[in-house]
């Protein structure tokens, strides 16, 4: 991200008082008894000067509001930056239901959030935005990468085939990586294949709107060309974690120099945080400008966004309470030594679960997130959307939340049933309507720092430092300096060069 000045004071103001003074200046002084000539050559040069410089003034005056599609930078003005006036688009339609046909525009990203509301009263505290201090998203590629982006852009002997798993911030991930493995590789990117979910990359992504955000920076293809088929046998799926750009270029280039074709798998934090600024800024255009959900998923979340929205300010929580992340990390459920004794029992099952350290990094339950939420000034009558999959214990499990705050809804309960019915078996699509409703929060707060938690924040941060809310109280979601953090990833986190 980079700090922008204000263009606040550099607007010269115009007195319309002063004009006619101004013209008198200029003009000779005759007396009424000798009018001057109709065609004096004095007259019409300082009239023409005069015009002239008029006219130097008002478009000093009028220029910073003008708009150009040539800037690659989000600037930000005192008060009409693109991203404010999509913001408000937003409350009333769809920002996104662009033509197919136009350009692509990086002035907002893929997802428009509706702007945050204020209250008056005890709980304006907890309802007020953090300061963004200036920092706005910055994708000015270097010299070097642009001029590179011409022959990579065309690429059309090299393929890149990735098949990416897991769930939706899992897939988003790996595909935000693929990006950057196929500007590395110099190679042309299929359309990523999806495994263990019923939905296609086309079903959850807008694919035409993929492709155009980032013809700049590599090709985009549907499908291998017939000249280029592979084995799927051949899968290389050995690639250990956290490997530098230079490892993959060593390691794959040759033999897609030969082939023509590579199929990667198993993406999943495999390419280094540690990239170069023009890399990094890749990751953030595809994460949060390329990625933009399918038009009919994009829709159903603005709509129910709206709803929470039009009533007033509202709290997104998202609460990691199913059974598998219990397993995994073998936490206590906050439920009583019955529940905790089947957690236990088929950890006991899973060697794999009992290696790994029990009691780290454990999630939030109901009790402990309204317990935080309440420390953080949310007063009683706050609305509070809940996001999340099936909780462990059902009901029970997120009853402590409703005792406290008894304005809670989930998608289910604003959706309707003929609305949601498509959807019902498609959990990468549930969880990209939360992933919209979320955004769109005044506050979000995560039970437990992983995938969807990583993403909002980074999100949040670029979309103009949206309030945020953890267990470390000295963060609200202002902008975050890496420092000499360099194994951090600027798009999960939204953080800031120093």
């Amino acid at each position: 991200m980079a700090k922008i000045k204000s263009t606040k004071n550099s607007i010269l103001t115009i007195n319309p008082h002063l004009y006619p003074q101004f013209l008198l200046f200029f003009s000779p002084k005759n007396h009424p008894r000798n009018p001057p000539p109709s065609s004096s050559p004095s007259s019409c040069i300082l009239l023409s000067l005069t015009l002239f410089l008029a006219s130097i003034l008002c478009f000093t005056a009028i220029n910073p509001f003008l708009d150009t599609n040539s800037v690659s930078i989000i600037t930000r003005t005192a008060t009409y930056s693109p991203l404010f006036l999509a913001s408000l688009s937003s409350v009333y339609q769809d920002p996104n239901a662009e033509d197919n046909d136009s350009p692509v525009s990086l002035s907002v990203t893929s997802m428009v959030p509706l702007p945050p509301r204020s209250v008056a009263g005890n709980s304006s505290e907890f309802w007020k935005q953090p300061d963004g201090e200036g920092f706005e998203p910055c994708l000015s590629f270097g010299l070097k990468y642009r001029r590179r982006s011409v022959k990579i852009a065309r690429e059309k002997k090299r393929f890149l085939v990735v098949v990416v798993s897991g769930d939706l911030l899992q897939i988003r991930n790996q595909i935000v990586d693929a990006v950057v493995i196929a500007r590395i590789l110099e190679a042309a990117l299929v359309l990523p294949v999806i495994k263990g979910d019923e939905s296609e990359f086309s079903e959850i992504f807008d694919v035409e709107h993929f492709r155009k955000t980032l013809k700049a920076d590599i090709r985009v293809v549907s499908s291998l060309p017939s000249t280029h088929l592979v084995s799927w046998q051949s899968l290389e799926n050995q690639i250990p974690y956290n490997v530098p750009p230079f490892w993959i270029r060593a390691r794959f280039f040759k033999k897609l120099n030969e082939e023509g074709s590579l199929v990667l798998t198993g993406l999943d934090s495999k390419l280094s945080k540690n990239l170069s600024p023009d890399l990094q800024k890749l990751k953030c255009k595809v994460a949060f400008h390329a990625l933009k959900f399918a038009k009919p998923v994009r829709e159903l979340g603005n709509r129910i966004a709206r709803r929470m929205w039009i009533e007033g300010p509202y709290v997104a929580i998202h609460l990691s309470l199913e059974k598998d992340l219990w397993v995994r990390t073998g936490c206590p459920t906050g439920l009583g030594s019955e529940y905790d004794s089947i957690i236990n029992k088929e950890r006991e099952s899973n060697p794999e679960f009992l290696a790994k350290s029990s009691n780290t990094n454990c999630p939030l339950n109901a009790l402990e997130a309204a317990r935080l939420l309440k420390e953080s000034g949310a007063p009683a009558n706050a609305r509070v959307y809940i996001a999340g999959g099936e909780p462990f214990g059902g009901d029970r499990a997120i009853m402590p939340l409703k005792t406290e705050f008894v304005n809670l809804v989930t998608r289910d309960t604003l959706a309707r049933d003929v609305e949601l019915n498509p959807y019902r078996n498609r959990s990468a699509i549930l969880t990209a309507i939360d992933y919209i409703v979320s955004l769109s929060s005044d506050v979000f707060l995560p039970s437990y720092n992983g995938q969807m938690a990583q993403a909002l924040q980074g999100h949040r941060a670029y979309v103009g430092h949206r309030k945020y809310v953890t267990t470390s109280m000295n963060f609200k979601g202002q902008p975050q300096p890496r420092g000499k953090r360099r194994d951090r990833d600027v798009g999960a986190r939204g953080e800031i060069e120093m």
